[in-house]
């Protein structure tokens, strides 16, 4: 006789899984107060690294049901979800979305649409790569310092000093050392402070 469990889940304590529970006993799942699952972990944490989770696999057995209300309770991101699914799957257990109408995700329907939402979730990947990929073509047409900014050598710090005496200005020198407007500042600035008196009040030795 199969079992019918469920696994809910919250990201903090100042939540709740009953909402949770109600959805799954509205959509007509008789599930016993001790086969719910609840564990309080964040959604971007990996289905086998959660410990409510772990403890819920080695509990079910073949031709048991498992109900969620969405697909995120069953992994952090799209491949997570599916090697989830193939895990019961291959345990022979049935699993449930009610966000996705109850479909039973092991079933022929089921695996179409974890195929189709794998492919959005890939297209999604592939579509950010190319818009940061795009975004770094940009800054970089436009003249932008990207990565780590650079500092000058002791050599280089001397040369900009002496061009910003002759009159250079700060964010010319940026553009032509690639540097921050701020770097060029400091190296200004590091002459001005050694120049500075130190405040101190010489003294001289009495003499008898």
């Amino acid at each position: 006789m199969s079992r019918t469990f469920a696994y809910v889940r919250v990201s903090t304590h100042g939540q709740t899984t009953e909402n949770q529970i109600g959805e799954i006993k509205a959509a007509g799942f008789d599930v016993h107060a001790r086969r719910v699952v609840s564990e309080t972990v964040s959604g971007s944490v990996a289905t086998k690294e959660r410990e409510g989770f772990t403890r819920l696999l080695d509990r079910m057995e073949e031709g048991d049901i498992l109900v969620v209300t969405k697909m995120d309770r069953l992994g952090r991101n799209a491949m997570d979800v599916r090697t989830t699914v193939e895990t019961l799957a291959a345990m022979g257990v049935k699993v449930h979305c009610l966000a996705l109408g109850g479909v039973d995700l092991t079933s022929s329907t089921g695996r179409m649409t974890m195929s189709v939402i794998n492919a959005v979730a890939e297209f999604e990947r592939d579509l950010l790569i190319e818009r940061t990929h795009a975004g770094l073509i940009r800054a970089k047409e436009q003249g932008k310092v990207l990565g780590r900014p650079r500092s000058l050598t002791d050599a280089q710090k001397h040369v900009v000093r002496e061009k910003l005496g002759e009159g250079a200005s700060v964010s010319k020198l940026s553009r032509d050392y690639g540097v921050s407007r701020q770097t060029i500042q400091r190296a200004r600035d590091e002459v001005r402070g050694q120049d500075e008196p130190d405040g101190g009040v010489e003294t001289s030795a009495a003499h008898p």
